[in-house]
């Protein structure tokens, strides 16, 4: 094992191990210094008194602003999660396929909204919407911000689907095809199943994003955690811990959405190993192993 570490650096010597716990000292030094400056600067305004913590132990400022914020952000990230999930697939496959021009709009589609800055697409949306009473009133900064996390992380899905069925052997494919299975079978069956498996990662990082993005609403007007904060620190006037709170608040739902998906991405690990893939796949269809 060391022999192995050996080849990736040089192994430190005596003077070497000694310059490395010198400058690590400064280094905790200088970062301690910092630390004690931003505290010393914040205790002369006052934003670290108890009196700026008090609102968030009242049950008025969670009902009346947090709460209703954090359901916001977790309204708009799971709408926008499912239909960037349906539109990624689509575009996906709609990328892989044998038609030139259904690549071609597919491409198109995917490559613009890849493009275009996600605040950018919530503003122009808004703005239509409002313009053509798309939407109703109170509707009308949900619809925006759905439709734009939707549009950028659909069409980022898509790439990660196009990605995920291209790693596959392409023996599948063609044993699949031996066997008469039209495209679509090939795909939905025996392909999609086990690159589900190889893109559950970035998928995941896809809809941390999306919850993440869904705090640029509030730009637009829509209440969501980040305003929610915002609107707290307005009304007493302590806008360091509102946004402290709404850091946590922020850390805790993506930390919980990344426990989920990767306990769902262990399952299906797990559940791939003991059905073998894509062979229990063929022959649900009546394959037979050795001859694919």
């Amino acid at each position: 094992m060391s022999d192995a570490v050996a080849v990736l650096y040089d192994v430190p010597g005596p003077k070497a191990k000694v310059r490395y716990r010198i400058l690590s000292g400064v280094v905790l030094l200088v970062s301690l210094g910092i630390a004690v400056l931003v505290y010393l600067a914040l205790d002369s305004k006052g934003q670290i008194t108890a009196a700026k913590w008090e609102p968030f132990v009242t049950a008025s400022t969670w009902t009346t602003y947090l709460l209703p914020g954090i359901q916001g952000t977790l309204v708009a990230a799971a709408l926008s999660i499912v239909l960037a999930l349906v539109l990624g697939a689509v575009l996906g496959i709609g990328r892989l396929s044998d038609h030139r021009s259904v690549r071609i709009i597919s491409g198109i589609f995917v490559e613009l909204f890849r493009a275009v800055p996600v605040l950018i697409l919530m503003i122009f949306l808004y703005a239509v919407y409002a313009e053509y009473e798309v939407f109703k009133v109170k509707y009308l900064a949900l619809a925006a911000v759905v439709t734009g996390l939707t549009l950028y992380n659909g069409s980022v899905i898509a790439e990660i689907v196009r990605a995920g069925v291209n790693s596959l052997p392409k023996g599948q494919t063609e044993a699949a095809s031996a066997l008469g299975m039209r495209k679509g079978q090939v795909m939905t069956i025996v392909l999609l199943p086990q690159a589900v498996t190889a893109m559950l990662p970035a998928i995941i990082s896809q809809m941390v994003v999306a919850l993440k993005d869904s705090a640029l609403g509030y730009l637009i007007g829509y209440v969501e955690v980040v305003r929610a904060g915002q609107q707290v620190g307005a009304f007493y006037g302590n806008y360091l811990p509102s946004l402290m709170i709404v850091a946590i608040i922020m850390i805790v739902i993506n930390s919980l959405l990344t426990k989920l998906a990767t306990v769902v991405e262990g399952r299906m690990r797990q559940k791939k190993r003991k059905t073998g893939g894509g062979v229990v796949a063929l022959q649900e269809v009546g394959a037979d192993p050795a001859g694919a």
